[in-house]
């Protein structure tokens, strides 16, 4: 089963990381990136940029959806980074979600992630999806 650590801050969070040298933090995700990949079950995972000018909000309540720059909400509504995991179970999920090397404050989020299987197989869709898929594969491949 694949499943995605989804890092979230709270303030408490945020003010806690600022008492960490940065080159601590690093190290600790760096050990915790070699574990998961030593391991055998890391699949992808990225830390994201603080909001800047780049990052903006796609909101489509309204008709054409409304583009807006941040700042954002509240700290609680941004996500800071992501692992996506191959494990055999929820209970791996826990105890690699358990592992990770954040401060008091600090929130993972935990969902699966969907394949195939959750959807109609004969689903015009879905059947190009899993195309794609393979054609990405080929891709990476090279």
């Amino acid at each position: 089963m694949k499943v995605m650590l989804i890092m979230r801050a709270t303030d408490a969070a945020v003010e806690a990381y600022k008492e960490i040298p940065f080159e601590q933090v690093i190290e600790n995700m760096g050990r915790f990136n070699e574990e998961l990949m030593k391991a055998g079950v890391l699949l992808a995972g990225e830390g994201l940029a603080e909001p800047d000018d780049n990052a903006f909000v796609v909101d489509f309540t309204s008709e054409p959806p409304l583009v807006t720059d941040g700042p954002y909400g509240e700290t609680k509504e941004l996500f800071s980074g992501f692992w996506i995991l191959e494990v055999a179970s929820k209970e791996e999920a826990v105890r690699w979600a358990s592992k990770v090397p954040l401060g008091p404050g600090a929130k993972i989020e935990v969902r699966r992630v969907t394949d195939a299987s959750d959807f109609d197989p004969d689903n015009e869709w879905i059947q190009k999806e899993e195309g794609w898929r393979e054609e990405q594969a080929q891709r990476a491949e090279k």
